[in-house]
This record gives C-alpha cells, sequence and structure tokens, in this order.
C-alpha cells in the first residue's frame, strides 16, 4: 500500500493581493514558481502555489466573512500553524530576514529546538497573523 500524501491546504486571508505578493515572495525563492487560479465552490479564485512535480501546493482565497477576527487567532478551531521544509540554514535564515524586512511579526528568530536533533526553525506571521515556519533538519524527518 503506498501512504496518501499530502495534497494542499487553504488559507482563507484578508487581502487577496497582499497575500498573494507576500507568499509568492517568500515561497518563489524555495521553488514554489507555479501559480495557478481555480474556481472555488462559491465561483471565487483560489490561487494555488507549488513547486514543479509532485508536491503539496498552497491556496489563497479571499475572506468572504466576518466571522473570525484579525490577527489570526492559532489556539481557536483552525490551522496553528504552517510549516516549509528547506534545504539548508542558511535558507532559514535569509526567509527569516526577508520576512522582517517586510514587517512580517517575527514570532521566534532562527535558532535550534530540541523537538529533534538538528532541529533549526524560525517562526513568523504572514499578514493576517497565521503563524509560519521555515524549518531545517538534517535528516529530512517529518514531524
Amino acid at each position: 500500500m503506498i501512504p496518501a500524501q499530502f495534497s494542499h491546504v487553504d488559507l482563507v486571508v484578508n487581502s487577496i493581493e497582499r497575500s498573494l505578493e507576500f507568499y509568492r515572495g517568500l515561497l518563489e525563492p524555495l521553488g514554489w514558481t507555479t501559480l495557478n487560479e481555480v474556481e472555488g465552490e462559491r465561483g471565487e479564485t483560489i490561487w494555488y502555489m507549488s513547486a514543479p512535480g509532485p508536491t503539496g501546493a498552497l491556496g489563497l482565497r479571499q475572506s468572504q466573512s466576518e466571522a473570525h477576527g484579525v490577527p489570526y487567532d492559532r489556539y481557536g478551531i483552525g490551522l496553528h500553524h504552517l510549516c516549509f521544509e528547506v534545504e539548508s540554514r542558511a535558507v532559514v535564515d535569509e526567509r527569516a530576514r526577508w520576512a522582517e524586512a517586510r514587517g512580517a511579526t517575527i514570532e521566534s528568530p532562527p535558532r535550534e529546538y530540541a523537538y529533534s536533533p538538528g532541529y533549526y526553525a524560525a517562526f513568523f506571521h504572514d499578514p493576517d497573523g497565521i503563524k509560519l515556519e521555515v524549518l531545517h533538519r538534517p535528516d529530512g524527518r517529518v514531524g
């Protein structure tokens, strides 16, 4: 049996223009150069970003409700944070500098964590307050 793989996650954002600019700036240098438009169930446009090949994708869609406040509360029901694994500590450092230069809230600058040997990560927030992580692990172990 082939195990199931992660396909995509969709984030609902306050400003699609602002978030597209932010996520494209964050992810294109990491090889996420594919951008596709898909029509959602309400006729809205969903913008999917991914790397070429069989990878997961990140979808962005414009909010259509005032049900949840901004900034995003990651301890409510829903997404706690989204993590992107990268090839080196240098990339973690560079992406954290990129986020800081764009005014993103830096929750934790790059450093090692005790989650697993060599776990090196930075945590920051997107324009809507969604927590993001950029991670490097020398063994590539997931989890």
